[in-house]
């Protein structure tokens, strides 16, 4: 009972703490504690929002004032038409209009994007925009009237430089005589080539000026497609053409590219990236940054008349790689510094590290290919060297092999002797009667050619076996092999009183593909080895079992058993290793050459154990397999 109600306690408690929590996150999270304070900014443009470059300038404007800004801003914009005609009073109505519009709630910021705006806010400053603060901005220095600027004024001007501009054009193609300026007919374009024509007064001896305020676009268009040669063409505004009218957007500039026999040069970044060629320019990202931070700067409290900006000037030269193919520009001719978009890459310069990478695979592929190769001729010399010294091994070890069984050998020879000298007595006495007895000397005869051939047959293979010469593959029949062999070592099983059980297989006869010396070989270390061992017992019955068998999947086994002491566990897994040997003059080689020719013949060797002794078994394929 005093856990439970101390538990209750505690959840008494803990339900008071959070409603205190929650009636405290009610103040907090109230629409008035909420309430964010908003700014609201009139962007005003001097010809419309899609005229550039101004169209440019205000876009970038607003995604800087809302990167920068730390308050939600309400932005609006207007464009003052009256910039376009020489009307010189149009703009009554539109006063009237932003007088109506902003009368209960008016502006924190004006910013004038361009000259015309500049211009139409200063004129109307006093009973329209007294008190609200100003940024001037996309604006030459030269629009700017600085003399009526209040304290509530800042301005973010550029300063255009045309000589720089056209020189720039005479650096790039240095054999240009004709640079026609692209102006229109509305009042600033007017002011601006005035100021043009000052500007390039310098370069009056060296190039001729051409002027399209004149002209309508249409025909301005047929005009730049006929130009003459070492021609160019300096782009400044077309806002209003002679014709009176109007050119928004991009269009004007991208249909005069499609037609121009010239390159077409500006000073803006709003014209670069697909019509000009490029040179120093106006960055719009410059101006609208600064543009932005005065803004926010403002919005914040700061008096504008205070912030002092520089004017932004050209940006390092940049150039458009494909209107440089197009006009045959050369890189050498570009000013020191210069930057080139839009070039088409290579493709070292578009895949260096893909290429880099497959190169340098390729390379450690064919440096192992070559490892490789060479690895593979150092072990086929290795092993024609290995095979050449089994060779001459295996030939040791049948000659050691001979001088063990010089006293069998010499037996076998001598009873084929014995038998020619005894017949050949029998033949001689047959003949001495004085009726010979043609018959039987005829019979005792015919025994001694009998057993010299069986002698021949002896030495033959003897010789066979115990040459040093590898002879060429060959079907052979394990049946004969191992009679060979044991009539080899049959005196040596009789002398050890070694009792020999065969077994054969006659159907099918166990016919093996190889050389008949080196199986030979084998089956007679096996069978020695046997020997060897049996004699070495010091009891019970001592019995070689020899025998062949065909397998079902065309192999021919061959088996020698002993019943002699075997080997140790331990040792069992070693006995084909080079130089292991359990005889005491033994040389540890004789199993292991076995099995290299086992092997070598395609074939297994392998050791069992039976109750006693050991039990061999060659497993070969069968001639024809």
């Amino acid at each position: 009972m005093y856990k439970i109600g101390t538990i209750v306690i505690r959840v008494r408690r803990i339900c008071s703490a959070t409603a205190i929590v929650c009636c405290v996150m009610q103040v907090l999270v109230s629409p008035t504690a909420l309430a964010i304070e908003h700014k609201q900014v009139m962007l005003l443009h001097s010809f419309g929002r899609d005229f550039k470059p101004w169209s440019d300038y205000a876009k970038f404007i607003r995604m800087e004032l809302d990167r920068q800004s730390p308050w939600p801003l309400d932005i609006t914009e207007h464009s003052l038409i009256s910039a376009r005609s020489d009307d010189e009073n149009p703009e009554g109505p539109f006063v009237d209009y932003l007088r109506a519009l902003y009368a209960k709630r008016p502006v924190d910021l004006i910013v004038s994007i361009g000259a015309p705006a500049a211009a139409f806010v200063q004129r109307n400053r006093q009973h329209l925009f007294a008190t609200t603060p100003m940024v001037f901005t996309a604006v030459d220095e030269r629009r700017v009237q600085f003399s009526t600027l209040t304290a509530n004024d800042a301005v973010v001007a550029v300063r255009i430089d045309y000589l720089a501009a056209v020189k720039n054009i005479l650096q790039v193609l240095p054999d240009t005589k004709d640079v026609t300026v692209v102006v229109g007919a509305s009042p600033i374009e007017k002011f601006w080539k005035e100021e043009i024509r000052r500007d390039l007064e310098p370069l009056a001896d060296r190039i001729k000026i051409s002027w399209t305020d004149h002209l309508s676009f249409e025909a301005f268009l047929k005009l730049a497609a006929a130009l003459p040669p070492r021609s160019a063409i300096f782009w400044e505004l077309m806002i209003v053409d002679a014709a009176g009218v109007v050119h928004e957007g991009d269009t004007p500039l991208a249909n005069l590219h499609a037609v121009a026999n010239a390159p077409i040069f500006s000073y803006d970044e709003s014209f670069f990236g697909r019509d000009i060629v490029g040179g120093p320019l106006l960055l719009v990202a410059d101006t609208s940054r600064q543009t932005a931070a005065a803004a926010v700067r403002i919005l914040g409290g700061e008096k504008p008349g205070e912030i002092k900006i520089a004017p932004v000037q050209f940006g390092s030269p940049v150039f458009d790689w494909r209107q440089m193919q197009r006009w045959g520009i050369s890189e050498s001719h570009l000013p020191p510094g210069s930057r080139i978009y839009f070039r088409n890459p290579t493709a070292w310069e578009r895949y260096r590290w893909q290429i880099t990478l497959i190169a340098a695979v390729i390379f450690t592929q064919a440096a192992l290919i070559f490892g490789l190769l060479y690895e593979h001729r150092r072990r086929r010399l290795a092993e024609v060297e290995s095979l050449r010294r089994m060779s001459e091994l295996a030939h040791l070890n049948r000659v050691a092999t001979a001088g063990a069984l010089s006293a069998s050998i010499a037996h076998e020879v001598r009873q084929p002797l014995a038998a020619m000298v005894a017949q050949s007595g029998a033949a001689m006495r047959w003949l001495a009667h004085k009726t010979p007895d043609l018959p039987e000397a005829r019979a005792a005869l015919q025994k001694v050619a009998d057993a010299g051939a069986r002698a021949s047959q002896i030495i033959e293979n003897l010789r066979s076996m115990f040459r040093k010469e590898a002879g060429a593959p060959k079907p052979l029949n394990a049946n004969n092999l191992l009679g060979n062999v044991l009539a080899l070592t049959a005196n040596e099983m009789r002398k050890h009183g070694i009792v020999l059980d065969t077994a054969f297989s006659h159907t099918p006869a166990p016919l093996v593909l190889g050389d008949a010396a080196q199986l030979e070989q084998v089956f007679l270390n096996l069978i020695v080895n046997a020997i060897e061992a049996m004699r070495s017992s010091a009891a019970g019955a001592r019995t070689l079992d020899v025998s062949t068998t065909v397998g079902e999947t065309g192999g021919v086994l061959i088996t020698v058993a002993d019943s002699g002491p075997g080997i140790d566990d331990a040792n069992i897994d070693k006995i084909f290793d080079a130089f292991f040997t359990t005889k005491p003059d033994g040389m540890g080689m004789g199993l292991s050459i076995c099995r290299s020719i086992v092997e070598s013949h395609g074939g297994r060797l392998w050791v069992g154990r039976a109750d006693r002794g050991l039990t061999f078994h060659v497993l070969l394929p069968a001639a024809g397999t």
